[in-house]
């Protein structure tokens, strides 16, 4: 990548998106290998007052897609085609953190595992995903 990943991220034209916006999805750490953020769990419960599991997937699925674009970059752009989530506990406040690895990083496709922790470094979900890394031309860029 001959742009820093910091200049890449900026440049995107709908930054993090609106939906990481309304999650409070925060970046803290942004590499080729790993990809950390944080999220309040205050705002994205359900009604039981646990986290979403939902909301627990949109950050997972957010973390692995950044990193697949990163991966794909500059002649390619990652779209996803498959996820899926296990729930081990739940969380009720606080903030929790989502750290992504790659499984495998592909000329056409790229998987992460995204691992959901709470403060206390408990996981609370399991996540991978896959994004296929499709020529930019094919999607009109």
């Amino acid at each position: 990548m001959s742009e820093s990943i910091e200049e890449y991220l900026a440049s995107l034209p709908h930054g993090m998106g609106g939906l990481n916006e309304k999650l409070g999805v925060e970046l803290v750490e942004v590499s080729p290998e790993r990809i950390v953020a944080t999220m309040p769990v205050e705002g994205n419960t359900q009604p039981y007052g646990l986290l979403h599991g939902g909301a627990s997937i949109a950050l997972a699925e957010s973390l692995g897609s950044i990193g697949s674009a990163i991966h794909a970059h500059p002649d390619r752009v990652a779209v996803g085609v498959d996820i899926n989530a296990t729930h081990h506990r739940s969380a009720t406040s606080g903030t929790v953190t989502g750290t992504a690895t790659p499984a495998h990083l592909g000329r056409t496709s790229a998987t992460w595992e995204i691992v959901v922790t709470d403060e206390r470094g408990k996981r609370l979900c399991t996540s991978r995903i896959t994004c296929a890394l499709v020529p930019k031309e094919k999607v009109g860029m």
